[in-house]
């Protein structure tokens, strides 16, 4: 049996108010999209109302969706602006770093450039392992907005470029220009942070 794709669950949905195939759609995106806007957002609160946020978009906004556009992009469009709107609700929690969120909604974050790839299993090494994810997170959280996207989308989500260009509707240039910088300011913040120690 084949699976069925998110634009045919979609299409469901919006011909004839199928709640399962909505259902579908909620269940396959659930953790990767709240691990999304938990990245982006640096709190699983917020991360949690802008997940609900999404879904109600999605909803109100399902015979808005183009025929021959991929979903998930168009999921992920959504997603970006429903976390931009709940950071601006609260401000207070833009600084929070990403350590706060609760640990077992702490995932493995994965290698930035090769950053943070390691076998090592001792606890010295353990420990070093976990100061540099820590590292990152709070460098990552610390860039603009337009960077901390594109990081997220693409290294953290997996997009393809041209997903995470149609995702922040910007061309796929402003998206290789953006993952530059970002991946600059990252190498920056890195040198200068091992000049200090060192």
């Amino acid at each position: 049996m084949d699976l069925i794709t998110d634009e045919e669950l979609l299409e469901r949905y919006r011909a004839g108010g199928d709640r399962d195939a909505f259902s579908q759609l909620v269940r396959r995106y659930e953790r990767e999209l709240f691990n999304y806007l938990t990245r982006y957002t640096g709190s699983a609160e917020m991360a949690e109302d802008a997940f609900q946020a999404t879904f109600l978009q999605v909803h109100l906004k399902c015979d808005q969706f183009e025929s021959g556009r991929k979903f998930r992009p168009w999921l992920y469009t959504i997603a970006t602006n429903q976390a931009i709107d709940a950071q601006r609700r609260n401000r207070r929690h833009r600084a929070a770093s990403l350590d706060q969120i609760n640990s077992r909604q702490n995932e493995e974050l994965g290698s930035l450039m090769n950053l943070l790839e390691s076998n090592e299993v001792g606890p010295v090494d353990r420990v070093e392992s976990e100061e540099s994810h820590r590292w990152v997170r709070q460098q990552i959280q610390a860039l603009p907005d337009h960077l901390r996207a594109v990081i997220s989308l693409v290294y953290f989500q997996g997009l393809k470029y041209r997903e995470a260009a149609d995702a922040l509707s910007v061309p796929v240039g402003t998206v290789k220009s953006r993952m530059h910088a970002a991946v600059l300011k990252l190498n920056e913040a890195w040198q200068a942070d091992h000049v200090e120690r060192t």
